[in-house]
């Protein structure tokens, strides 16, 4: 039996080489739920969910409603133990991973790719931003600072110069593009620059 623990690192070496350039975020919440991985691709964000073989549906539906929410994409990586019933538990659009014991190494297959989530909601995706980087991207589109203003207020401002400042292929490169530069090692740093401006 496979367990969230036995799944990770392997899958995370599996996505790289299917995927390429990636950064991976984990254990974040959105919404009502917490993602097990979120995968940053250089134009678009997926949501991964992982199913191990301990795991039930219980809060699947939930699940997939949030990650909907917040991502370009989704993927669901299924121990064994779900891979004949897991396309009854999520949306057409999800992508399925199985992921099998084999010895020491689990094997993965694709089942199905993941196609364009048409539910994304912009806002929840720049939740992900913090204050600073969502300044990196304001500059891009030649928004004004808008320093004493909430990160609400800036999401739904720059939400609204979609498509005309900037294009949403654009938009979606230079999220993830913040996403895979980040520095966590700066955090603080980061942070006490931009509060001083």
């Amino acid at each position: 039996m496979l367990l969230d623990k036995d799944i990770r690192e392997p899958l995370f070496e599996f996505l790289e080489s299917k995927f390429g350039r990636i950064r991976i975020l984990e254990e974040v919440v959105m919404g009502r739920s917490r993602s097990d991985v979120i995968m940053v691709a250089p134009e678009m964000i997926y949501g991964i969910e992982i199913k191990s073989d301990a795991d039930t549906y219980v809060r699947l539906s939930r699940q997939v409603k949030d990650y909907d929410r917040y991502f370009d994409r989704n993927i669901i990586v299924a121990g064994s133990s779900h891979g004949v019933h897991i396309k009854e538990h999520v949306p057409d659009h999800w992508g399925i991973i199985t992921v099998e014991e084999n010895g020491n190494d689990p094997d993965f297959y694709i089942l199905r790719y993941p196609s364009d989530n048409k539910k994304v909601n912009l806002k929840k995706k720049l939740e992900f931003l913090w204050r600073p980087e969502l300044y990196e991207l304001q500059k891009k589109m030649g928004m004004y600072k808008y320093k004493d203003k909430s990160k609400a207020f800036v999401i739904e401002k720059m939400i609204s110069l979609i498509p005309e400042r900037i294009s949403r292929k654009e938009f979606d490169i230079a999220v993830s593009d913040l996403l895979i530069e980040r520095d966590y090692t700066r955090v603080e740093e980061t942070l006490a620059q931009f509060r001083k401006g």
